[in-house]
């Protein structure tokens, strides 16, 4: 890592690449992490910072990534990059405006934005998704750690609601160019048909491109949960109260709630559970308020997803919890710290 550090530091010195000093401190943050150290105990045990939170984030990432490209085509490519150069173009202003690093929470909001859309979306809708989401879900509150919602989710929320014949009519099945509207979550709602479990597990259904491939996203999930990057409470209590409502739902109404095993693997649940409920700076802080808050998400997804216009409720649930993290956790420690009345 030192090795890596002074090469950087040689980079950094150079005078003809001092406009773009800020970019190579945010490389040598991911690549030999943090040289902070406290001036006594409690000491870093290692080079760990956000920096390497969102490298392995990206790595978790990856499966569900290779498998969009390689069930959609190149497209899906384009659509990534288009996210990074749109999304960093507005990260890098913000960082030379306000004088400070490179944020780097956009590694990972810059790819996730894109796997949460229809594989076949015009890249001018991309470009606008991504710019309100990192514009106005972010820096307007101050950028990385300041703001309330998810990013990624603000971006999608805007083109789902902006764009609604494009987000819910351009959707293709895997290896396929023929568009279609049919999603497994859509199908369900309108004929109450299921498709085949395995091929929703593989990814053998239309969906968002990166909501598709199961598989690749409980790996994802698991590194991230063995890694200790993200927190179980929060995508456990979500797919478990998702699982536990439906599986009620279903007995009582079977026409109008999903089965349990169909609402796991349906839609971007799972995807959304670990990658993007999980954000450490918009969800809760404390322990007892990830557990509310993975329960809220899952409650209201299985009542959007069951009783409204929409066919999935993932995304809105995440946004609306969003909103009450901040109570929820004051809520928590005030009944946990109560205060002293002299």
């Amino acid at each position: 890592m030192s090795r890596a550090r002074s090469i950087f530091k040689k980079l950094q010195e150079a005078k003809i690449l001092k406009p773009a000093h800020t970019i190579l401190e945010t490389l040598e943050g991911i690549v030999a992490g943090t040289e902070e150290v406290t001036p006594a105990a409690p000491f870093i045990r290692e080079h760990l910072e956000i920096k390497r939170y969102m490298t392995v984030a990206i790595i978790a990432l990856l499966p569900t990534f290779v498998a969009s490209v390689i069930f959609f085509g190149w497209y899906v490519l384009a659509q990534v990059l288009v996210s990074y150069v749109v999304g960093g173009i507005i990260e890098v202003a913000f960082a030379y405006i306000r004088k400070r690093e490179i944020e780097e929470g956009f590694l990972v909001t810059g790819l996730i934005f894109p796997l949460t859309l229809p594989p076949t979306l015009p890249l001018w809708v991309v470009a606008i998704g991504v710019a309100v989401g990192v514009f106005f879900g972010k820096e307007v509150f101050g950028g990385t750690g300041r703001n309330i919602f998810n990013p990624a989710l603000v971006g999608r929320l805007f083109i789902t609601i902006g764009f609604p014949g494009l987000m819910s009519a351009r959707w293709v099945a895997p290896f396929s160019d023929a568009i279609t509207s049919a999603t497994p979550l859509a199908t369900f709602k309108s004929t109450g048909v299921i498709p085949e479990y395995m091929d929703m597990l593989f990814g053998q259904v239309a969906g968002s491109t990166g909501e598709v491939f199961r598989i690749g996203i409980i790996a994802g999930g698991i590194l991230l949960l063995a890694t200790r990057i993200s927190g179980w409470r929060i995508p456990i209590f979500y797919i478990g109260t998702v699982v536990a409502l439906s599986a009620i739902g279903n007995f009582f109404l079977p026409s109008t709630i999903a089965p349990p095993l169909f609402q796991l693997l349906g839609g971007s649940l799972l995807f959304g559970a670990f990658f993007m409920a999980t954000d450490p700076v918009s969800s809760t802080a404390t322990k007892a308020g990830k557990v509310v808050f993975g329960i809220g998400c899952g409650l209201v997804t299985v009542v959007i997803r069951s009783f409204t216009g929409f066919t999935e409720g993932v995304m809105f649930s995440i946004v609306f919890m969003n909103a009450f993290a901040p109570l929820i956790d004051t809520v928590v420690i005030n009944r946990k710290f109560p205060a002293v009345h002299a």
